[in-house]
């Protein structure tokens, strides 16, 4: 089995292959990223610091200066602790989108609660001191190392371009000592890029220690757990549309070429004999099979629901109840997936009130709320509703769920009884 590609840039540094590979070129990117934020950092962070550099120079000045100090660095530091936190939230938001050029892992955010109680706030304004402070050190070194190689590679051109080059108290003409130190520069060139890898791989270490936690397994174990649960929703879908297709494209086709040659057959036998009274009887059975199937196909798949919407859906649901039922539903066409969830819900809490309430009549609206579709079913009947009495509220519930929206129940005894569903619909 081949080893596992690296996933952060420390991990990189040590392959053999790492010249040969991108992982140079995103240490590169991250280096030069951290100096384009910790330059602006610097200019936002002025603000807050100058009060404290003043007061201090008021220290240094001695006498009177000092009475002075005390209100600036106390101004300065109150500044900086208000200030401080939220910066250090947004900035941290910045360098954990930013770590994905040194790190392949994700990074997730670990703060809960308030702003200022909250102890990863406190690790993410560490790590701004760090990016203020510590991080210009470095840049600064890199920079220096950079600019010498800089000048170490293009000295036979700026020999060829000039008298000479100066570099501290010597000064270069030679063309032959210039082309030995660029050669010098070819050299020290992957040494270059290792240093500025391995900077850039430890600052990516401190920022992924200091913004980022890993998340917690219950969690993860919840969310994949969801996920298995909209998955078996969509296959279950999927499995009702094909039964939905098999039916009437197979067994009430079928049924409908059975219906015609009974009665070709009974075109050719005397009407009144015992064979034209069996044909006819059959020819009955396969018209009432046909309606059933044709009922079945429906109550799988509604033609009204895929082709005119969850309205029309909603009022042919209605017009078939046996409780007079209105519908109120200003709404538009929704995902295929929701209005299927919403149909059947309003279909089966529909029959319960036919069943169970001895309501006199019924309500059904809908409506879209904050991105989310409404439905509510309402009867004035005498209320009482419990889910564990088998009366299919544990599976509309199940059924809302899967499809990520939640369902509400309320039912004294005395009614009314009001079933709301919240389905996301975007």
């Amino acid at each position: 089995m081949p080893p596992a590609s690296p996933s952060f840039l420390l991990s990189a540094v040590r392959e053999r292959r790492f010249l040969i590979t991108a992982w140079p070129w995103r240490g590169v990117a991250y280096a030069a990223g951290t100096a384009i934020v910790a330059g602006t950092l610097g200019i936002v962070l002025a603000c807050p610091v100058a009060p404290i550099a003043a007061a201090v120079s008021q220290v240094g000045a001695g006498g009177s200066h000092i009475l002075a100090a005390a209100p600036l660095t106390l101004f300065g530091l109150a500044l900086l602790a208000i200030a401080g936190p939220p910066l250090a939230v947004f900035v941290g938001r910045i360098e954990r989108w930013r770590l994905k050029s040194a790190d392949d892992r994700p990074a997730y955010d670990g703060r809960r609660g308030n702003l200022y109680a909250d102890p990863a706030t406190w690790r993410a304004f560490a790590y701004l001191l760090i990016l203020a402070v510590v991080a210009p050190l470095w840049l600064g070194a890199l920079a220096l190392a950079g600019l010498f190689e800089f000048v170490l590679l293009f000295a036979p051109l700026a020999v060829h371009m000039s008298e000479g080059i100066v570099i501290g108290t010597w000064t270069l003409h030679s063309t032959g000592t210039s082309i030995l130190l660029m050669v010098l520069g070819l050299a020290l060139l992957p040494v270059f890029v290792y240093a500025v890898s391995l900077v850039s791989g430890a600052h990516a270490a401190v920022a992924r220690m200091l913004l980022s936690t890993e998340p917690d397994p219950a969690a993860i174990q919840l969310v994949e757990v969801s996920r298995s649960r909209a998955r078996m929703a969509d296959a279950f879908e999927a499995e009702r549309r094909r039964i939905e297709r098999d039916l009437h494209d197979g067994a009430q086709q079928r049924l409908v070429r059975l219906n015609m040659q009974l009665g070709l057959a009974k075109l050719d036998v005397d009407d009144g004999s015992p064979a034209a009274t069996a044909i006819a009887s059959a020819q009955e059975q396969a018209k009432a099979l046909m309606a059933e199937i044709r009922d079945l196909v429906h109550g799988i798949s509604p033609r009204t629901l895929s082709e005119l919407g969850l309205p029309a859906a909603l009022e042919e649901l209605a017009a078939a109840a046996p409780v007079p039922t209105t519908v109120s539903a200003p709404i538009g066409r929704l995902p295929s997936g929701i209005e299927v969830v919403a149909y059947f819900v309003a279909a089966e809490a529909l029959t319960n009130v036919a069943k169970h309430s001895a309501a006199g009549s019924a309500t059904v609206t809908a409506a879209i709320e904050s991105g989310k579709l409404v439905l509510v079913i309402s009867d004035d009947g005498r209320g009482g509703a419990d889910p564990a009495a088998g009366s299919g509220l544990t599976g509309l519930a199940d059924r809302v769920a899967a499809a990520g929206g939640r369902l509400l129940l309320a039912s004294p005894a005395g009614g009314p009884t009001v079933l709301r569903i919240e389905l996301p619909c975007g």
